[in-house]
This record gives C-alpha cells, sequence and structure tokens, in this order.
C-alpha cells in the first residue's frame, strides 16, 4: 500500500464554504473514492487555506484513473475547482502537489526489530 500526502491551496475567502462542502460529500462522491482505491482518506485544512490530504492506495495513478472515469467526480471537480489557488487549469485531483514521505514510524521499527533479530 503506498501512502500519498498532498498540498493544495483553498483560497481564503472561500475557507468556510469549503468546510461546509467537505462536512457533506455526496454520498455516490465517497462510494466511488473508495471503490477507486482511495482509503484511510483524511483532509487537513489551516486557517490561511493551507491544504493537506492523505490517502493510502495500491497506485496513485490507477486511483487517479479510475476516479477520472467516473460522472460524480466529474460533477465534484467542476464545482470544486473554484475554490482553490494556483490549479493552472487542472481539476484539483489532478493538480495537486505530492508531498515526499521522508520518515514513517513503522517502518522504521520493523527495520529495527528486523536487525536486532538479525544479531541475535
Amino acid at each position: 500500500m503506498t501512502r500519498i500526502c498532498f498540498q493544495l491551496t483553498v483560497k481564503p475567502d472561500r475557507l468556510d464554504e469549503y468546510r461546509a462542502r467537505h462536512a457533506a460529500v455526496w454520498p455516490e462522491m465517497l462510494e466511488a473514492l473508495q471503490a477507486a482505491g482511495w482509503t484511510n482518506y483524511s483532509l487537513f485544512l489551516r486557517p490561511d487555506g493551507l491544504l493537506i490530504g492523505y490517502f493510502e492506495t495500491e497506485s496513485l495513478a490507477a486511483a487517479q484513473r479510475a476516479m477520472a472515469e467516473t460522472e460524480v467526480n466529474t460533477r465534484w471537480q467542476a464545482e470544486m475547482s473554484d475554490f482553490f489557488d494556483q490549479l493552472d487549469g487542472v481539476t484539483p485531483d489532478a493538480g495537486f502537489l505530492v508531498l515526499e514521505e521522508i520518515f514513517h514510524l513503522e517502518d522504521q521499527l520493523a527495520d529495527a526489530r528486523s536487525d536486532a533479530a538479525h544479531k541475535d
């Protein structure tokens, strides 16, 4: 499973509406995300509009492709695109900046335990 963390910027004058939209995401959008392999998906919003998203998937490209093929995602992206700065004409789900993962506790613990077991 690949962990994906991404960044977008919500326009400051749209923060309240963005929060409201995500308090009641369309049920068919939720189902489409799950069916497309977006698991453990969360969004975090800073007061200045910095948005950080996190999800896990087998393949980012496959998860994005699967969503792009759904009608509900087309509608959702059309409605949400105006909430963001600096998308340069692409939809939010294609225009986010993927952040590099540099640390994961469980991975390092597993490595350390494996190293310790091999020393015994």
